[in-house]
């Protein structure tokens, strides 16, 4: 199965769960969190994780197995159109406990490497723009290679404006060939104003896959291996998707192979203005 609505994956406490195990493979994993004032206590075993604020804001208490406890307060945001959150890391082998009020995504990797937990203020969260035309999109690199360090995990945001594109032109992260990392991907959506978008997934040469959804909030899509894109934004209702990536490379990688009928159309962007709608919440 390689789409969820929104409760199809819920088990209790979380709105959404994802492990690798219900996914069929062996890294990537995603939690939701409907804070409602009683507390969500959890270890994170063999998974690093990052604790992101959607909507709302919550209090971390991280006690790693053989550490002292370390408690993280996340202002986080009034919804994911707002800008980018502060998050919290929370490494492999510790005991957790989140309160507070909204919803929390937990993007998490299977893990080796014990690394400490931290806290990161969204002030610090890279902010891109991306793409032209109606292909533009916003990226918040927050857990991105080269942005934050991760053993295995992954995670960026994507804030796509109502009647564009974004995941354009498709491209793939499935095969270990130059200049491409193997990678399972989660794709969580938000869709503003109780909207909706579509998200395609297709076949490459690792596999037959066909998947065209109608999504919107709370809603996921797994993309084990094929291309994947567009992701599509209805006219009139913004969207925007958490993506969670980790695979079995040594070196963090977001390294993709576009598909070759459609790679032109990075190249018509030339020229092509950045829609004025962007950014969402505070300026790049």
């Amino acid at each position: 199965m390689t789409f969820f609505p929104y409760g199809k994956a819920a088990n209790e406490p979380w709105a959404v769960e994802i492990t690798p195990s219900l996914a069929g493979w062996d890294y990537s994993g995603l939690r939701v969190a409907d804070l409602a004032g009683a507390p969500v206590s959890f270890g994170t075993g063999g998974e690093e994780m990052i604790v992101l604020p959607l909507a709302g804001s919550c209090v971390v208490t991280v006690a790693p197995d053989g550490g002292g406890e370390r408690v993280f307060e996340l202002a986080g945001r009034p919804s994911v159109f707002d800008g980018p959150s502060d998050f919290a890391y929370i490494p492999i082998s510790a005991q957790v406990t989140l309160t507070g009020t909204g919803r929390i995504a937990l993007p998490s990797a299977r893990a080796t490497r014990r690394l400490e937990p931290r806290h990161v203020p969204a002030s610090a969260v890279p902010v891109e723009l991306r793409g032209a035309g109606q292909a533009s999109r916003q990226v918040h690199n927050f857990a991105a290679p080269g942005a934050f360090d991760c053993d295995k995990l992954v995670a960026v945001e994507v804030l796509t404006p109502g009647g564009n594109w974004s995941s354009y032109p498709p491209h793939k992260h499935d095969t270990p060939n130059p200049g491409e990392a193997v990678l399972e991907e989660i794709y969580y959506f938000e869709v503003a104003d109780q909207g909706f978008g579509y998200q395609r997934v297709y076949s490459s040469e690792r596999g037959r896959i066909d998947t065209l959804a109608e999504v919107g909030s709370g809603d996921v899509v797994l993309v084990p291996y094929g291309y994947h894109g567009p992701s599509m934004a209805a006219p009139g209702y913004d969207l925007y998707y958490l993506n969670v990536l980790a695979g079995p490379a040594e070196e963090r990688s977001m390294a993709f192979c576009d598909d070759p009928r459609h790679a032109w159309i990075r190249a018509s962007w030339q020229g092509q203005a950045i829609d004025s709608r962007l950014p969402f919440g505070r300026t790049p």
